[in-house]
């Protein structure tokens, strides 16, 4: 069968806008990391029940796959989609980190909702693939559109390439579980204080490699302090020239200028 790749991403920045109900509004510049990504394929199974086949920490019904699978069941109301799911199982081979800031839970999810679409051949556009998986996850939609680097608003469903070109980057991931909803509420009731709309359009019009050579981690990143304060350890693995992604626990920095600066010393 076809293995389709679920890209990871980063945060070249992530800004907070203002709140929606339980929601925050965001405005973040996410870019593909074309050298880390899960691998998502159908493989024949015996038994007719939903199975994904993985290493994965949490159950099936708690896992984006499964959402994506419900959602897309709800919108088509699909008796091949019930058939290619009793038929066959989805198997991931895992190599983004969960729990990571790197969107792995909703890359594959995305992907899943293509596989589907292109397999099934529902015909679906990006726009309507976009808005289904909106119901399993913000950051899904990023995904699904598979831009190398997009401007990212509202509260994930605002999507907008960003034409530049795709940096290679070094990411370090500790090994901590942190809760994007309790970094968020830290956020919120600790450092809360949104960006204007003037700010906000200045960095969706600048590039990342400026971004990321002109701002630290706490100025790219609102959600920085919040994590470091509810996750101290945070601050063992912080390395001047690094910055965080989403809500982490990963730091990445521009490989380009690492491999850059280590040939300009030899």
């Amino acid at each position: 069968m076809k293995i389709y790749k679920a890209y990871a991403k980063v945060n070249i920045f992530l800004k907070i806008r203002g709140k929606r109900e339980n929601y925050h509004e965001i405005v973040s510049r996410f870019m593909r990391v074309n050298s880390l990504y899960d691998e998502l394929s159908f493989v024949p199974k015996q038994e007719r029940e939903f199975k994904i086949i993985g290493d994965f920490s949490c159950n099936t019904e708690q896992n984006t796959i499964y959402k994506a699978y419900l959602a897309l069941k709800a919108a088509t109301t699909s008796e091949s989609l019930e058939e290619l799911m009793a038929t066959y199982a989805v198997h991931v081979k895992k190599q983004i980190p969960a729990f990571a800031g790197l969107g792995g839970g909703s890359s594959d999810a995305a992907t899943y909702l293509k596989m589907c679409n292109e397999t099934l051949n529902f015909g679906l556009s990006l726009d309507e693939l976009a808005h289904i998986g909106l119901k399993v996850g913000a950051d899904v939609s990023f995904f699904i559109y598979n831009y190398g680097s997009a401007n990212v608003s509202g509260i994930g469903e605002v999507v907008e390439e960003f034409v530049e070109e795709i940096l290679d980057f070094e990411i370090l991931t500790p090994k901590l579980e942190i809760s994007t909803p309790k970094v968020y509420g830290i956020y919120r009731d600790d450092f809360y204080n949104p960006i204007s709309e003037a700010e906000a359009d200045m960095l969706k019009r600048r590039g990342s490699l400026e971004i990321l050579e002109t701002m630290n981690a706490k100025e790219a990143n609102d959600l920085y302090k919040p994590a470091l304060l509810g996750y101290p350890e945070l601050k063992d693995y912080y390395k001047e020239g690094w910055h965080f992604s989403g809500s982490g626990s990963s730091f990445f920095r521009n490989a380009d200028k690492i491999d850059k600066q280590a040939g300009e010393m030899r």
